[in-house]
């Protein structure tokens, strides 16, 4: 037995997580990013953390990855010049939109960048009907012009996308077979292969990104198993998925898509984990990095899993883990915007330049610089001593905005950090307050690389009551990695009035999805004692335009399923809108199954309770800013490695660790649980 391995690639830092399956040590490892090529970081960090391990690469027995290759390039439309081919008459569906404003009295509010030029979106006769039926053939020599006329545009990637294509798959399967013969070098994105489901904007959508991001993710994918490879790495890596599985790579080289919410997924998997080792069942997941903060909400042990939602403006229909993004990380820039106002991100530092702090040029500053000139984060390295960081260069930077704003240097260091938790609080009340949950009724969890600094600041803010910190928090995506399973989604749409429909016509759908499930089992080769199949079902009531996902029973489909079906469909109906129309016709509208291949994963070791002396732990003191008094107080410091289940730490008081540095205000205590995570309550 050897060394599992999980790596995180951020946009500041690369995490990596190592764990070995017989003694159950985990180590761990960070790395400044690599923007301009990701491999390289990652595979350096994985070195590096092998090294310090004393294993080699042939020590390796899994790896796991979570990127944000896919995410970074549709943000910054670094994507391929793409061409699409759809139904004559419909070239324009993907411009048009839905004509919904995403503020609806924002009269400035700008439309995403169409990702497809106009003239190389192609419509070609044929026609498909609701029914199924096939009212114009498609017209097959239209499309092998179409193909010629982008191949000599110079395009990289083709998307199809058909009317009703969910429901008939033949028109766009012939188009990818005249692709392959007209265009071969050509990325191709089918819509009924990547998004099977109805609506075809989005459908349309989520087959064009898919088809822009195709070769830059199978370019990096290319790069990084070569890489592992002349290390002498055996097991290629898995990569993670928005839903928080797993895929070959091969699987994500082809469906890019599906990786879009590949590195925070695994941060949320990770925490599935911890409710299911303290027993804390309902949490809110505040994972703060260099670049953006992103939260979720466990609900009794499980997150909430999307089938449809927005990336950077874009609709994207795909499973996703509930997860909601702001631009709220270490890295982002504190500015004085056109009307004097103190503004904080999105624009961020990222690795690159990186905060002034780490003196790379940046003279802007940032959340790191305030925490710098407040001293809650170490004034003088990160890292353990491996990276050293410049003080003066922070003052200098919050200096220059609070000359703008006429405010004092603490002061101006104080309204970023305050600013920049106001953001966050607003994110976590979409997940929460806005889904119909209260988040005082959740334990916080606080990870990333900058979470566990601010977990105190947000708590309070939202009247939230405990705060955990993992004992990895640094790196606990990279730790998930090593907790996720093989996991792919299939679908099928059919619209059909629940109080009408035959139980045997969903028992055949199901049949149908089911039987995909085994044969992707089959390719994955997946041992018959680990598979896993769970049903779901997307469900309104009938002339709604939003569904809510409902669980479906295992074995035949019968009169007492659909009874199931409709008390789930009105309790997650009451919790969310806060009623139920009685007697109203339900609609049954896409069918869903999850197939799911467990694998071996990392477990974190428990621990005898002692006592809640923690004085030796205590590394020295250091003046840190307090809020409350608007003076430096002497702090005492800890070394969270030295800290034993049972001690206790009082406010004030700074944890430190490699990989993250937890603040304990003066208000709160600090206990170690038998997992070693740090419980923060008020005293």
């Amino acid at each position: 037995m050897g060394w599992r391995v999980g790596v995180d690639s951020g946009g500041t830092f690369t995490d990596i997580c190592l764990f070995h399956e017989d003694t159950g040590r985990v180590e761990v490892w960070k790395v400044p990013s690599t923007p301009a090529d990701p491999s390289t970081g990652i595979t350096e960090g994985v070195r590096e953390g092998l090294a310090e391990v004393q294993a080699s690469a042939d020590d390796v027995t899994y790896l796991g990855h979570g990127t944000t290759v896919s995410t970074n390039a549709l943000i910054q439309a670094r994507g391929v010049k793409t061409g699409l081919i759809t139904t004559d008459g419909f070239r324009d569906l993907l411009e048009i939109g839905r004509q919904k404003r995403p503020h609806l009295y924002d009269q400035q509010a700008d439309k995403p960048q169409t990702l497809v030029q106009r003239e190389l979106r192609i419509g070609v006769p044929e026609r498909v009907l609701h029914t199924g039926d096939v009212e114009l053939p498609l017209d097959e020599e239209a499309l092998r012009a179409a193909a010629r006329k982008l191949k000599e545009a110079g395009v990289q990637a083709v998307a199809v996308c058909f009317l009703y294509s969910f429901i008939r798959t033949d028109h766009e399967e012939i188009a990818a077979r005249i692709l392959e013969e007209e265009f071969p070098e050509a990325f191709a994105s089918i819509s009924s292969r990547i998004a099977p489901e109805f609506r075809e904007f989005e459908r349309m959508s989520t087959a064009v990104i898919n088809g822009y991001l195709g070769p830059v993710m199978k370019g990096y994918i290319k790069r990084l198993v070569t890489r592992f490879e002349e290390m002498g790495v055996a097991h290629m890596p898995h990569l993670t998925q928005s839903n928080g599985g797993v895929i070959s790579p091969e699987i994500a080289a082809n469906t890019p898509v599906r990786t879009l919410l590949s590195g925070p997924s695994t941060g949320v998997v990770a925490a599935q984990a911890l409710a299911d080792m303290t027993g804390i069942r309902n949490l809110i997941t505040f994972d703060m990095g260099g670049t953006s903060s992103d939260v979720a909400l466990i609900n009794d042990g499980k997150a909430a899993l999307v089938n449809e939602s927005t990336v950077h403006g874009y609709p994207i229909k795909s499973p996703m883990l509930d997860i909601h993004t702001v631009g709220a990380g270490g890295g982002s820039i504190a500015y004085v915007d056109s009307g004097g106002l103190l503004k904080v991100g999105p624009r961020s530092a990222g690795a690159d330049p990186g905060p002034a702090a780490y003196g790379k040029g940046n003279p802007e500053p940032t959340v790191t610089d305030a925490n710098v000139l407040l001293q809650t984060l170490n004034p003088e390295y990160l890292l353990n001593g491996r990276m050293r960081i410049d003080k003066t260069l922070s003052r200098d930077a919050v200096q220059r905005v609070a000359d703008q704003l006429g405010l004092g240097l603490m002061e101006t260091a104080e309204g970023i950090l305050e600013i920049v938790t106001a953001n966050m609080a607003k994110a976590i009340r979409v997940i929460s307050v806005q889904r119909g949950y209260d988040p005082r009724d959740y334990t916080l969890v606080a990870f990333g690389g900058a979470g566990p600094l601010h977990a105190a600041r947000l708590a309070e803010q939202l009247g939230i009551t405990r705060i955990m910190v993992p004992l990895t928090p640094g790196i606990l995506c990279a730790l998930g990695l090593l907790m996720t399973d093989l996991r792919t989604d299939f679908a099928s749409t059919s619209l059909r009035v629940l109080e009408k429909t035959d139980p045997a016509d969903i028992q055949k759908i199901y049949h149908q999805l089911e039987q995909r499930g085994r044969e992707w089992f089959a390719s994955e080769e997946i041992d018959a004692d680990r598979r896993t199949m769970r049903r779901t079902v997307d469900v309104r009531y009938l002339g709604q335009n939003y569904e809510i996902s409902v669980p479906v029973p295992e074995g035949p489909v019968t009169q007492s399923t659909f009874d199931v079906i409709r008390q789930g469909f009105l309790d997650g109906h009451q919790q969310l809108y806060g009623f139920v129309a009685e007697g109203e016709p339900i609609q049954l509208v896409t069918y869903r199954v999850e197939a799911m291949g467990s694998v071996d994963k990392a477990k974190m070791v428990r621990h005898d309770l002692g006592g809640p002396e923690s004085s030796q732990a205590i590394t020295g003191t250091r003046e840190v800013w307090d809020t409350t008094s608007k003076a430096f107080v002497e702090t005492k410091l800890y070394d969270r490695s030295r800290l034993g289940a049972g001690n206790i730490v009082e406010g004030p008081a700074i944890i430190d660790q490699m990989d993250a540095t937890t603040f304990v205000p003066s208000t709160l205590t600090a206990r170690v649980d038998e997992y070693l995570n740090l419980i923060l309550e008020a005293k």
